[in-house]
Formats: C-alpha cells, structure tokens, sequence
C-alpha cells in the first residue's frame, strides 16, 4: 500500500498567535512534512505565518481561511476539511489545537505508518499531557484512566490532537457543526464505530497542551447538556435514550457543586429536548455489543 498523504488543520480564534507559530514550527520540523496545511481564522483575521521556519517547505504550502463568524470547533474544522477534500490530495487529516506543541518530530510520520498497516482505521488518538508531561484523567479516552500510556482500540478520543480518515470521513459525514462546543468528538466517534471503522489511542502520539478545565467556558454547563440529549436522540436506540440521559444527569447533580452550574445545566438539557438535533440515525446493537466489549457502552 502506499504511504497515505497527511494534511494538518488548526482552527484558532485568533487569541493565541504566538502559541499557533510555536505549534506551526513544530510541525515544520516534522521528519514527515504534511502535504497540506489549512489554518482557519474563526470569526477572525490572521497574521502572516510566512516567517515561521521551514514552513516554505511543505509541497502543498499553506492555505488560510478566514471566517466572518465563529462557527465553534467543529464548524470550523469542518471548513478545513471541506478545503483538503476540494484539494484533493490528502488521505488523513491531523486536527491539532492551537495552543498545543507537538514536542517529537516522529508524530505524522507514526500516523503515517499507522494508517498504512490498517485500512479500517478511522481515527487516531493522541496523547494529550501538559508540559510537566501529566496527563488529566479526563484525556484518557476509557473508564479505567488511570494509566495514560496503555494503547489500544477505544470508543472515543480526545478533539485536542487525533486523526481522522478522509475515507472515513466520508462515509460518516464531518463533525456535527450544530454542536459548537462539547461532546463533538463522541458524536463522530459512535458514528465512526456503527459504520465499521476502528478508533484507536496511542500514547506515543503526544501532543503538549496547557492544563485546562472545560469549565473554563461560560457556555460549558448549558452546551454540554443540550449536547448530551442531542446526542443520545441523534444516535442512541430508543430504548438506551433514557439510561445514557439518566445516568448523565445523576453524574452531574453528584459532581457539581456550583448552583449556577446546576440551574445553566437544567437549561441546556430542556433545550436540547425541545431543540431540533439534526439527523436520527441510531446506531446498530451490534455497535452496542461493541462499544460494551471495548469496556465502554454507550450508556455512560
């Protein structure tokens, strides 16, 4: 098989330039040079990368977009995925955060051969770790996270560094624009899974990243909650609707400890009932066997 082509997205809002040339400069010292990358401005303008070193020498150079709005993560991603399909020249796209560091120079040449020893796979995990090289509990994408260097297949991966097939990609559809913010990643995962694509976590794919809580976010109570009852009415079965949205909401009553958290929470779940939430395509009990012999059904 031949070596697959790697293009790079990174999708900034413009708050963090000095963040986004150290990440560019790591990418150009990359032993693999991507043949695309695509910078999207969201809802931003951008400065003039032409300075950072070695990037004059990627094949495909460097394509920038500038958006008039912010359309989330996903939305944005979405534009630089739409991009390298139009270009056509890319068989896996690496998404990277913008205020991450890919402190190895072997990480897309690792993705490279990855993909090329295995046709069904889908999406690709990294590792996620600050500068100190701790990992958060919340970036080991399965329920026993207590070692973060333990490879292997997973139902779910971390939106701050990962690869996605273009095959796969356009088999499931991108990322579900609507969602802005939380819980994209698990929405293309389980559609990845019920269509028959691997996902996989390998630690040696590190990418370095400030310590952060999502909390951060105004919008994090209230999104997250909508967007869990999105997903499970777009991808759930029936029957698995109310355990998934019952066991989320006794999690979060048990761990928040914020009553404004609470009350924007309640909020974001009673909009995403009687909000639209895109297609319902459920996924097959076959992926619900699974996700449960992977060690994570789709219930929690």
């Amino acid at each position: 098989m031949s070596e697959p082509r790697i293009g790079v997205s990174i999708v900034t809002m413009g708050d963090r330039p000095q963040q986004v040339e150290a990440l560019l400069a790591s990418i150009a010292i990359q032993d693999v040079l991507p043949t695309r990358l695509v910078i999207v401005g969201n809802g931003t303008s951008l400065p003039d990368f032409s300075a950072v070193p070695g990037l004059s020498d990627l094949a495909g150079g460097v394509t920038t977009i500038e958006l008039d709005e912010n359309l989330g993560c996903p939305g944005g991603r979405n534009v630089a995925i739409r991009r390298l399909a139009e270009l056509g020249d890319v068989d896996i796209v690496v998404e990277l955060d913008d205020d991450g560091l890919l402190v190895d120079n072997g990480v897309l040449r690792k993705v490279q051969e990855m993909y090329a020893a295995d046709p069904k796979l889908g999406i690709v995990g990294f590792r996620i770790a600050d500068e100190h090289g701790e990992t958060q509990r919340r970036h080991v994408p399965r329920l026993r996270a207590t070692d973060p260097m333990r490879r292997g297949p997973v139902t779910a991966f971390l939106g701050g560094g990962h690869a996605l097939s273009m095959k796969m990609l356009a088999k499931t559809g991108p990322w579900p624009a609507e969602f802005f913010f939380t819980h994209e990643e698990t929405d293309l995962s389980w559609r990845a899974l019920d269509a028959g694509w691997k996902i996989l976590y390998e630690p040696d794919l590190l990418l370095q990243h400030p310590k952060t809580s999502p909390a951060r976010h105004s919008v994090y109570y209230r999104m997250t909650a909508r967007n869990r009852v999105w997903l499970a009415r777009r991808n759930l079965p029936l029957p698995l609707v109310p355990a998934y949205l019952g066991t989320w909401t006794l999690l979060t009553v048990a761990r928040t400890r914020s009553a404004t958290g609470l009350r924007a929470w309640a909020g974001g779940f009673a909009e995403g009932v009687r909000s639209p939430c895109g297609r319902r395509q459920p996924m097959r009990w076959r992926t619900v066997w699974r996700m449960t012999m992977l060690g994570r059904p789709p219930v929690i």
